[in-house]
């Protein structure tokens, strides 16, 4: 028998991104943000409204890098998603992180984040269905502690997704099946 529950973003897992850009000072602002996914292959699209002062960076700087967090830094990760940047300028520097700038765009990369996308902003959507930012993806970096044989291992990323239900963090490290591989068995 199914239950009725209260609508919700209720889609599990969601990720736990780290959307990261400059400041108008040079300093780095960071938040934490489950709406977002690839768009297509190369473009991500990230379900944040213009109140953000993460959106207002990105427009201004044309850039911004996206981290997967990780559970190691689920306390630095969720501060990041209560402390807004519009009110605390030194966000990022209270986390006790650190970053340099990315390779191929305005924008930093956390040290501490196992993988991040280097993001060119594209275009702000604000539509009757949702808004958000949608961003083409130039360059993905990886910490060497998550590679094995020249390929990220995911279970070694140790990523965290959000569960909308019960407000909850959840690791995903366990490889269960292969893609376009199992299904197979069914094939007549």
């Amino acid at each position: 028998m199914r239950k009725k529950l209260n609508i919700t973003e209720g889609i599990f897992p969601m990720p736990v991104l780290m959307v990261a850009t400059y400041n108008e000072d040079g300093s780095v602002n960071v938040m934490n943000a489950a709406w977002g996914t690839m768009q297509e292959r190369g473009n991500v699209a990230l379900n944040l409204t213009e109140t953000h002062k993460t959106v207002k960076n990105i427009k201004a700087r044309g850039a911004f890098t996206v981290s997967i967090a990780d559970a190691d830094h689920i306390v630095e990760a969720d501060y990041f998603g209560v402390e807004s940047g519009n009110k605390t300028a030194n966000k990022f520097e209270n986390s006790g992180l650190t970053a340099s700038k990315a390779e191929m765009v305005d924008a930093p990369v956390i040290h501490e984040f196992p993988l991040c996308l280097e993001c060119e902003f594209v275009e702000y959507q604000d539509g009757k269905y949702g808004c958000g930012v949608i961003g083409k993806v130039v360059n993905i970096t990886a910490d060497e502690n998550v590679m094995v044989n020249g390929k990220v291992d995911m279970s070694l990323v140790n990523a965290i997704a959000f569960d909308p239900y019960t407000h909850g963090y959840y690791k995903v490290t366990e490889r269960v099946g292969e893609a376009f591989q199992d299904g197979l068995k069914l094939k007549k």
